[in-house]
């Protein structure tokens, strides 16, 4: 089981602004905000964000799970919406680790994203 993630952004409040409007719709909320970090998640600080300088995505992708396909949906229109740029728009797919309906974008640092829902 994941404890938590850490990823590098360049604008520390463009990647707050985008991650809470991406979140939100997921029922994540912020956890921790100080000293050049911020963090969300449910029941408590699982995703966090820190200022440093120039970051250098190419890890591979985070995926956030839904509750449900409008979950799906608005995730990806309010992180379009503030910021991301869409790859593949919510739809039903299945890969390897993916739900039965996903959407895929990248952040404003260029972090591959997908929100997913799973059928099982």
């Amino acid at each position: 089981m994941l404890h938590h993630v850490t990823v590098a952004v360049a604008d520390l409040d463009r990647s707050a602004s985008f991650y809470d409007s991406l979140l939100s719709p997921l029922g994540w909320r912020r956890h921790h905000d100080s000293d050049g970090t911020i963090a969300w998640g449910i029941a408590k600080p699982v995703f966090y964000i820190v200022a440093e300088g120039d970051p250098e995505p190419g890890f591979g992708m985070i995926s956030f799970s839904a509750l449900g396909i409008a979950a799906v949906k608005a995730a990806f229109e309010e992180g379009v919406e503030s910021g991301g740029t869409g790859v593949a728009e919510p739809g039903a797919r299945r890969g390897p680790g993916s739900g039965s309906f996903s959407a895929f974008l990248t952040d404003p640092d260029g972090y591959q994203i997908e929100i997913t829902v799973s059928a099982d």
